[in-house]
């Protein structure tokens, strides 16, 4: 993977499904209007038609055979992601912010998929984050929470395979540089002040 050498940076978050990331993303967005601090918002998978494949198969309407086709889909959807939007606004000087991005594919593929040198080197040629805040939050408490706020449950939403997804983001979380972890367990506004204090560090 490359360091960022662009004029914005490049900021991720992260976590298991129902940890708050999708929540969090939007105030830190908001939080960098308000301190006029150019940013842009965006998210994995993309809307684009790659995208939409990949959620097609995640929400069970599209039937996918192969775990590896999965993967390569959302290295691919990644790939797009960074050369039309990621990479155009930090070098035109904007702050991305991510809700998920190559740790995702990393803790939820490793489900499925025991070869892990193999899922390291699809995601190998991008682009690393400046800083990635992972939120930490029980496998428990996330299946609650998807529960009350979903109509439905999407492929790896039970309790069981989320445990397994956070243990591989433990991992992961010692393995690759700016990595943050903070308490999803807390209020959406505790959470996010532990977050705040690592943005002020990256976007001085």
């Amino acid at each position: 993977m490359f360091k960022n050498k662009f004029k914005g940076k490049f900021i991720a978050v992260e976590g298991l499904d129902g940890c708050g990331s999708t929540t969090q993303t939007i105030k830190i967005n908001d939080y960098c209007k308000k301190n006029k601090k150019s940013c842009a918002l965006t998210h994995e998978p993309t809307n684009n038609v790659i995208g939409g494949i990949i959620k097609g198969y995640i929400n069970g309407d599209l039937k996918m055979t192969s775990h590896i086709s999965l993967q390569l889909l959302f290295a691919a959807d990644r790939a797009n992601h960074l050369d039309r939007e990621i990479i155009p606004n930090l070098k035109n000087g904007k702050n991305v912010i991510t809700d998920r991005y190559f740790l995702s594919s990393l803790a939820y593929g490793a489900l499925n998929i025991n070869d892990s040198k193999w899922l390291f080197n699809i995601n190998d040629q991008f682009l690393l984050p400046d800083l990635t805040i992972l939120i930490k939050t029980s496998a428990k408490t996330c299946v609650k929470r998807i529960k009350e706020n979903r109509l439905g449950v999407e492929l790896f939403e039970n309790e069981e395979k989320l445990q397994k997804v956070w243990e591989n983001y433990e991992k992961l979380s010692k393995q690759y540089p700016n990595i943050k972890i903070v308490d999803g367990e807390k209020s959406e506004d505790e959470v996010f002040e532990e977050i705040r204090r690592e943005i002020d560090k990256t976007l001085k």
